[in-house]
């Protein structure tokens, strides 16, 4: 499964707190949403930076790529 693309809404629901529900192991992944839920950060700028997280791990993440949608 791919990315969704930028401007799916999904981005902006996950970036709004959505987040703190999606199931990983990876330790990265887990990482980065722990500092992504404690950012001051713009939810606009927040989803852009998880689009590009996981575009850059879209190879080593699809079980986290899969639940994106529907988070």
């Amino acid at each position: 499964m791919a990315v969704p693309p930028l401007n799916h809404p999904c981005w902006q629901r996950i970036a709004g707190g959505s987040l703190a529900r999606l199931k990983t192991q990876h330790l990265g992944t887990q990482l980065m949403a722990k500092r992504i839920e404690r950012s001051t950060d713009p939810v606009s700028a927040k989803a852009v930076e998880l689009h590009a997280y996981f575009s850059k791990w879209e190879r080593a993440l699809p079980n986290e790529i899969q639940q994106l949608a529907s988070l």
